[in-house]
C-alpha cells in the first residue's frame, strides 16, 4: 500500500511546491506532445524521478493494479470497428499513447505521495491558493492522504478474510456484493471516527503550517521543469 514513508532521498528533501510545479510541467508536456519521441524522453525523466525517490517501478504497477485493466481496455476498444475489417490496429495507436501517458503521470503522483507528508501538502496548497478556498482545498487533500490508505488497508483485510473463509468459491456477484457492502460499512465507521477525532483535536482552518523553503535541489528541479516546457514549446 502506497503512502508517505519518511526518508532522506532527494524527493523527500524537495519543497512540496517544487514537486507540484514539476508534475504540472511534466503533465503539460505529456498532453501537448503525445508522440513516441516525447513519450520516450518523458519516460527517462520519470524513471529518474522514481530513482531519486527510491520507488521501484514494480511497486508503482502493483499499487495501480486495480486501474490497469480499465486502462488497457481503451486501446482494444479503439481498434474495434462496426464493419469489416472488425479490428483496425491503427485505431489503437492514440488510445495506447494516452494510456502510457497516464501511467507516467500516475507514477509521478505515486512518487509525490511517498515523499511528501500530508501536512506539507496542505501547507503548499494553502500557499498556492490564497484565501478560504486554499485552506479548504488543503484540508481536503490532507484528509484524503491520511484517509485513503486506511480504506485501502480495510479493503485488503476484507479480501484476505474472505479468502480464508473460502469466499473465492462463491459466485462473482456475491463476492462483489460482500466486499462492497463491508467496505462501505467500514468507510462510514472510519468517517465517524475521523469526525470525532477532529472535534477532539479542535480542528483549525488556519493552523500553523510547517516551514517551507526552497533549497539548491529545488532550484535545480525547477530549472529542469522550466527547460522541459521551453523545449516542448520550441518543438
Amino acid at each position: 500500500m502506497l503512502s508517505h514513508a519518511p526518508g532522506d532521498t532527494l524527493g523527500h528533501r524537495l519543497d512540496p511546491r517544487t514537486k507540484l510545479a514539476f508534475q504540472a510541467a511534466f503533465a503539460t508536456v505529456a498532453l501537448a506532445h503525445p508522440t513516441p519521441r516525447w513519450l520516450l524522453a518523458l519516460t527517462a525523466v520519470c524513471l529518474l524521478a522514481l530513482r531519486y525517490c527510491e520507488l521501484a517501478v514494480r511497486t508503482v504497477l502493483a499499487e495501480y493494479r486495480g486501474v490497469l485493466p480499465f486502462l488497457l481496455v481503451a486501446p482494444f476498444v479503439g481498434a474495434l470497428r462496426l464493419d469489416p475489417p472488425w479490428i483496425d490496429p491503427t485505431g489503437a495507436r492514440d488510445p495506447l499513447f494516452a494510456v502510457y501517458r497516464t501511467l507516467l503521470l500516475l507514477s509521478l503522483a505515486a512518487a509525490y505521495v511517498k515523499t511528501t507528508p500530508p501536512r506539507e501538502s496542505r501547507a503548499a496548497i494553502t500557499r498556492l491558493v490564497p484565501g478560504r478556498a486554499g485552506r479548504f482545498l488543503g484540508l481536503g487533500v490532507a484528509l484524503v492522504f491520511r484517509f485513503l490508505p486506511l480504506l485501502q488497508a480495510d479493503l485488503r483485510r476484507l479480501r484476505e478474510g474472505a479468502w480464508v473463509r473460502l469466499g473465492d468459491e462463491r459466485r462473482v456477484d456475491r463476492r462483489v456484493k460482500h466486499l462492497a457492502v463491508s467496505a462501505l460499512a467500514r468507510a462510514f465507521r472510519r468517517a465517524d471516527a475521523l469526525t470525532l477525532a477532529l472535534r477532539a483535536r479542535c480542528l483549525s482552518w488556519n493552523p500553523t503550517p510547517p516551514a517551507l523553503a526552497f533549497g539548491k535541489g529545488d532550484y535545480a528541479v525547477l530549472g529542469v521543469a522550466g527547460a522541459l516546457v521551453i523545449v516542448a514549446i520550441a518543438s
